[in-house]
């Protein structure tokens, strides 16, 4: 649509959820960077339903997504560790 802006929170959503995938495996910073994308897409998306003008629906959903998924794949990782180190 014309006249739409791009949210910026949507956009640091999206490179934070990509980031926090990437990084999942580094203590605490992929986590983080999970969190801060769940919770800036889940307020660009709050944001968008609230102002037509505002764009960056599918930005905000795929950074909700991989921080979702990032946040995930660190927890399972730390439950790995602490399930190997307990057994051993």
């Amino acid at each position: 649509m014309e006249g739409q802006q791009t949210s910026g929170l949507a956009i640091a959503s999206m490179v934070c959820g990509i980031l926090s995938l990437v990084f999942f495996w580094v203590p605490v910073f992929g986590f983080l960077l999970g969190i801060i994308a769940v919770i800036f897409g889940a307020v660009t998306l709050r944001q968008i339903g609230r102002d037509p003008n505002l764009g960056g629906r599918g930005m905000a959903i795929a950074g909700l997504v991989c921080g979702i998924v990032g946040v995930a794949g660190w927890v399972i990782l730390i439950a790995w560790i602490g399930i190997f180190f307990w057994a051993a």
